[in-house]
Parts: C-alpha cells; sequence; structure tokens
C-alpha cells in the first residue's frame, strides 16, 4: 500500500500528471503516459524504463 501523504504528491515523470495506485498489481498507473511504474517492497520506481506500457483493454487496469 502507498501512503496516500506520498500518492498525492506524486506524478508521473513523463507528463507530470497524476497517478494511481492499482493494489492487486502493486503499480504506480499513469493513464496519460500509459504506463505502469513498479512498487517493490513499498518504494515506487519512478523511472520511465523500469515502466511497462498499459494493456489498451480498460478491464485489465
Amino acid at each position: 500500500m502507498i501512503d496516500p501523504w506520498l500518492l498525492e504528491r506524486l506524478v508521473c515523470p513523463v507528463t507530470r500528471k497524476p497517478l494511481r495506485y492499482h493494489d492487486a498489481a502493486q503499480e504506480l498507473i499513469s493513464d496519460a503516459a500509459g504506463l505502469a511504474y513498479p512498487v517493490r517492497d513499498g518504494v515506487p520506481v519512478m523511472l520511465a524504463e523500469e515502466a511497462r506500457p498499459l494493456d489498451r483493454d480498460p478491464a485489465a487496469n
């Protein structure tokens, strides 16, 4: 789980838009960039090269 205070302050490093947390996948989602940033051991990895592209199927997110 990501601290809500931290989540309010984090933005996508590519678009500078807000992120949302996907608990089951342990990822921070950037809908604007179409990327998912991993959260490893409670630490967000906010590197574009570590992000994975999102599936375009909205049911998959």
